[in-house]
């Protein structure tokens, strides 16, 4: 049910001529592992993930990045959670090496690490 209404919200904001003005993403924070554990299910794993992201005048139609054979590792193209932040922050027109400063006045960067994703630009 989640892919059929993520398409169809998708479909619907292209169809309304807003396809380049929204950025969609959908991404959860962990895969799961890539062995069934002895309750027969899968648990949290932080090395791989998925996300799917749409609009926004990002290039679409693209998978970027690859796992193992059985999803446990990154094979090609690992891309982290800041370098998706950092996408996500370009595509609505925020600069993602931007200083922020603290209540004791020290800078902070909004992102600590990640650069865009290329590809999608």
């Amino acid at each position: 049910k989640v892919d059929r209404a993520v398409t169809n919200l998708i479909q619907d904001l292209h169809d309304r001529g807003l396809g380049d003005d929204v950025v969609t993403i959908m991404w959860g924070e962990f895969g799961r592992t890539p062995k069934i554990n002895e309750r027969g299910g899968r648990d949290h794993w932080d090395p791989v993930m998925s996300t799917l992201i749409a609009g926004g005048g990002l290039k679409m139609g693209q998978v970027i990045g690859s796992t193992t054979a059985d999803g446990g590792e990154p094979r090609d193209r690992p891309v982290t959670p800041g370098d998706l932040l950092a996408t996500i922050y370009r595509a609505v027109g925020i600069d993602h090496h931007r200083m922020l400063t603290d209540r004791q006045n020290r800078p902070v960067p909004l992102l600590p690490e990640g650069e865009p994703i290329s590809e999608l630009f």
